[in-house]
């Protein structure tokens, strides 16, 4: 019987290719996501996964979502929290919903998932915590306090949340992606854009697979020694030590 995973924001984007691959190696994959009925549909049908709604933020929400997944298929064995949205404004200028709404999804989001999947594979002695982080949780970016302090919060919940699994057969990574070509960053004005890619090494945009293989082989069970990283998938645009 294969092993099930978890993708949340798991129909668009990055998320969508982290599906895709994790159905190509094996896995029974559930694909969360918010609202965007066309491309949930879209990608039940044409991945061949099953896809489950809720708001991340709610832990009520991410306890039923846990729920029906392992009703229907059995124990959650790996977990990719992937979800995430931006509300870019400069600190002095941005709202307490801009703030919030930011914190609670990509950050709150994490605890709300794991939470409710942690106990389980703690007793059966197994798991695999994926969490997607960005480059700009990393090295900060302008107008992003909020989206920065979040995805820098998911790193540190990751290697605190290591620690204290490594015995029970758990482990926790997290996967910080540069820019990557998804609807998103393309819809960045072209000369925005351009300055971004003249600023990666590589010379381009990451593509959503290259994230999602990342996830496959952290996904592993061969992957068991490692735990507490940060893989930083991002051309050479930030290097850290």
């Amino acid at each position: 019987m294969s092993r099930v995973a978890f993708v949340t924001g798991g129909t668009r984007g990055i998320g969508r290719a982290i599906s895709a691959r994790l159905k190509a190696a094996g896995y029974t994959v559930a694909a969360g996501y918010a609202g965007n009925e066309v491309a949930a549909q879209a990608t039940a049908s044409e991945l061949g996964v099953f896809v489950v709604k809720g708001n991340v933020s709610s832990f009520a929400d991410c306890a039923a979502a846990v729920a029906k997944v392992e009703a229907e298929f059995g124990p959650i064995d790996v977990l990719v929290n992937n979800a995430g949205i931006t509300r870019d404004a400069v600190l002095h200028k941005m709202t307490e919903q801009q703030w919030t709404e930011v914190i609670h999804v990509n950050l709150a989001s994490i605890f709300n998932m794991t939470r409710n999947v942690i106990e389980g594979m703690r007793a059966r002695g197994y798991g695999r915590i994926i969490n997607i982080s960005s480059i700009n949780g990393q090295k900060g970016q302008m107008g992003q306090t909020n989206y920065s302090a979040a995805k820098a919060g998911m790193i540190g919940f990751s290697k605190a949340l290591a620690q204290e699994n490594a015995k029970k057969g758990i482990t926790v990574n997290t996967i910080a992606p540069g820019y990557v070509d998804t609807e998103m960053v393309m819809a960045v004005p072209k000369d925005v854009l351009d300055k971004i890619i003249a600023g990666i090494p590589v010379g381009r945009l990451g593509m959503a697979d290259e994230i999602a293989r990342c996830v496959a082989f952290l996904a592993a069970e061969d992957a068991g020694f490692i735990t507490g990283a940060t893989l930083s998938v991002n051309g050479g645009q930030y290097i850290s030590g």
